[in-house]
């Protein structure tokens, strides 16, 4: 960092081992879709000779998987690895989608990275989703910086961007988001806009020109000076504001001339521990040329400016049971602590790994201990399973360079590790532990599936599990009360996908049904009914009559069943099984289908017979009488209640409260939750929010989310249930 001029692509290329942690940079790209992540991947690429022509690797095929296009789709939704060598540096680029659906990918990358570089389109500006990001970066202390794309547009302009950052990111310091290069355009066009052909270094005042398609150093211009000085002297005094050394800021304002060896030391740590948030500029290299604008400089910042592995504090590691264990942060000659920050199926290779050591090494061939937190609640299953390490590999592309060891700090690929999941740990056979997990989103838009043909059932659920092995951001449930299988996602884009991925990559057809919501059914008001069960027709008979009362509970009571028979009017060996008729009854509803709640059933009476009565005919009597009661009393239909909580952003409060309104929704409180955002508390029906993680993001523009718990059911108004009891066939 600070325009340093002896790193060339000559001293560069495609990523090996790394044999020290102080030699790695882990750092991954975040921006909202759209922004020229990929596309920046693919400049750094080239930058450091990892790639011989934009968007190739050195064999000539494309740097996707299959061919260029699919594989562009396929990254713009997972996170993705490109490692490359620097400098004498390897460099781990992770690129993440931009899509809030797989905010899953994002948080995964986050998890293996070490610093974040936040890619912001000059023509878009900044969204409301990537401040969260920047917000959640914050919260955890990671480096950040601010790279602005598409300065090729006409609409681009670098200094309101970085205004606008400051804004968004520099929150009550904005002198903390500072360029560190303007950008130096060339002539201008006949539609006014002028190309940005080179960056001016404000620390060390040189011109960087990339008009050629290489990177060439110049002396700026006498017109550029006032305009290199101004901005120079607010970076040296934001510099200087986050340096240790006390005396600096007042040296500098006596008309001391600061060193610049000390001002890229003092930018250098401030950036690694997190006060400081440099901007720089970045475009894609032209057809046929070597460099991308501002390329070098960015990987300059990585190299110099980003932490190492070794700064990262120690992961919270357990033993399986629990117990604490204490672990020296990235120690290659400590255990073994690994985890599995990706899982995805290959068609050719199957199942692979993408892991990040944070202690010990891990070598080919070595038999590892994986242990899994287990999210039953999701359909991960909690295992602990010794399983062995096949290959290990850096990715690029469609290729897979064999690795011969992967230290801490580093990363690597492993195959075929057929039990490891998303999320889990790889630790030593002989000394298991286990890794805090990360904070995965909740899913919360239902997709109700069906299988499509037998053909597709037999495969159905090995297809479902494998899905949810590699995304943990999804939930797999098998609904006892609807019946209904349903995959739980994050959005619509992340069902569409998660779809996909079951039809081509594991070859199950699935239908899409409508989701059913769990109703329920209760009693009005206090009802009786008699059950008689009476056949008498020769030969051994069925006898039972049995009288019931049956009167409301309150919410929550589910049935209780209570005996005031007297005089033995039936036989205390059949009361039981009266009761067992009137649950079955109760568990298949009386009115539209639903499950009866909340409810006392009174047995008070009945009839038996000393030869025809038995076990099954009281029970056939207990459920008609139920079904009797029910005919003469009003039958409530209940829904479940959510309470919904919705964090969003001050300008969108009055929206959302009124689209919850809209859902029948009852606000019952707020509260300012910091930042510029409030906390939006209600309670609505279930019905009513099936699709509300789409509605929501359309409503706040993506500046909200929420997220819900079961509260209670409730009685549906009276018109909602009579067109539902309508669906019904018989009521």
């Amino acid at each position: 960092m600070g325009d340093k001029s002896n790193a060339h692509p000559g001293a560069a290329g495609r990523a090996t081992a790394a044999d020290h942690p102080a030699s790695v940079r882990n750092v991954v790209l975040v921006g909202h879709s759209g922004s020229g992540k990929t596309t920046l991947v693919e400049a750094l690429a080239l930058t450091a000779g990892a790639v011989n022509r934009a968007g190739r690797v050195e064999d000539g095929g494309t740097i996707s998987d299959y061919d260029e296009i699919e594989h562009r789709q396929q990254r713009s939704v997972q996170l993705s690895l490109v490692p490359v060598d620097w400098d004498g540096y390897k460099i781990n680029i992770l690129d993440t989608p931009g899509y809030a659906d797989f905010v899953g990918e994002l948080r995964a990358g986050l998890r293996a990275a070490d610093a974040a570089l936040f890619v912001v389109s000059a023509s878009d500006g900044v969204d409301g989703s990537t401040r969260m990001v920047w917000e959640e970066c914050a919260a955890v202390g990671m480096p950040r910086a601010i790279v602005v794309t598409h300065l090729e547009s006409a609409r681009a302009d670098f200094e309101e961007m970085t205004r606008i950052c400051a804004e968004a990111f520099g929150g009550d310091d904005p002198d903390a988001v500072l360029p560190l290069y303007l950008p130096l355009h060339g002539a201008e066009a006949p539609d006014g806009h002028a190309p940005v052909t080179g960056l001016i270094g404000l620390l060390t005042q040189r011109l960087f020109d990339y008009s050629s398609g290489e990177r060439k150093e110049a002396e700026p211009g006498p017109d550029q000076q006032p305009l290199i000085d101004e901005a120079r002297n607010r970076l040296i005094e934001g510099i200087i504001a986050e340096s240790e050394d006390e005396t600096l800021m007042d040296r500098y304002l006596g008309g001391e001339e600061i060193d610049l060896k000390t001002l890229v030391q003092d930018l250098e740590r401030a950036v690694a521990r997190g006060s400081f948030f440099p901007v720089l500029a970045a475009a894609p290299a032209a057809e046929g040329a070597r460099q991308g604008l501002g390329t070098v400089e960015l990987l300059e910042l990585v190299t110099g400016g980003f932490p190492t592995p070794l700064e990262r504090p120690a992961p919270t590691v357990t033993t399986p049971d629990g117990a604490a264990r204490e672990v020296k942060a990235c120690d290659p000659d400590g255990p073994l602590v690994a985890e599995v920050v990706k899982t995805a199926s290959d068609p050719y290779v199957g199942r692979v790994s993408l892991i990040r050591v944070f202690s010990g090494t891990l070598r080919p061939d070595a038999t590892v201990h994986v242990s899994g937190h287990g999210l039953t609640d999701r359909g991960h299953e909690d295992h602990d399973v010794d399983e062995r390490i096949g290959a290990l590999s850096a990715p690029f592309g469609k290729q897979q360079r064999a690795l011969t060891h992967c230290i801490a700090g580093d990363l690597a690929c492993v195959a075929k590790l057929n039990r490891a999941e998303t999320g889990d740990t790889l630790s030593a056979k002989d000394d298991p532990l286990l890794m805090e997990p990360w904070r995965m989103p909740d899913p919360l838009l239902p997709l109700a599936i069906e299988a499509h043909s037998k053909a597709d059932e037999d495969k159905l659920s090995q297809g479902l599990g494998r899905l949810v092995a590699e995304d943990p951001t999804m939930r797999l449930e098998q609904n006892p009360n609807t019946h209904q299988v349903v995959l739980w996602c994050l959005g619509e884009a992340h069902a569409d996908v998660a779809l996909e991925r079951l039809r081509n990559r594991y070859g199950v057809q699935v239908d899409v049904v409508p989701h059913k919501v769990s109703l329920r059914e209760t009693f009005a008001g206090s009802s009786a009914g008699r059950g008689r069960h009476v056949k008498q027709s020769g030969g051994h008979g069925q006898f039972a009559i049995c009288e019931i009362e049956v009167e409301p509970l309150p919410g929550g009571s589910g049935i209780e069943f209570v005996d005031k028979v007297v005089g033995g009017a039936v036989p205390r060996q059949f009361i039981p099984s009266v009761e067992k008729g009137v649950r079955a009854q109760a568990a298949k509803g009386v009115a539209a289908g639903y499950p009866l709640i909340d409810v006392r059933v009174t047995l008070t009476d009945g009839k038996a017979h000393s030869v025809d009565s038995s076990d099954a005919a009281f029970q056939t009597a207990g459920a008609l009488a139920l079904r009797e009661a029910a005919r003469d009393a009003k039958i409530h239909l209940l829904e479940p209640v959510a309470e919904v909580s919705v964090l969003v952003g001050d300008d969108y409060v009055g929206a959302v409260m009124s689209d919850l309104s809209g859902r029948r929704g009852r606000v019952v409180g707020t509260e300012q939750a910091g930042g510029g955002r409030t906390l939006v508390r209600a309670e609505v029906p279930e019905i009513e929010i099936g699709r509300y993680a789409v509605d929501l993001r359309s409503v706040s523009h993506g500046t909200a989310r929420f997220d819900r718990r079961y509260a209670r059911h409730e009685p549906m108004p009276q018109q909602i249930a009579d067109r539902l009891r309508e669906q019904v066939p018989g009521t």
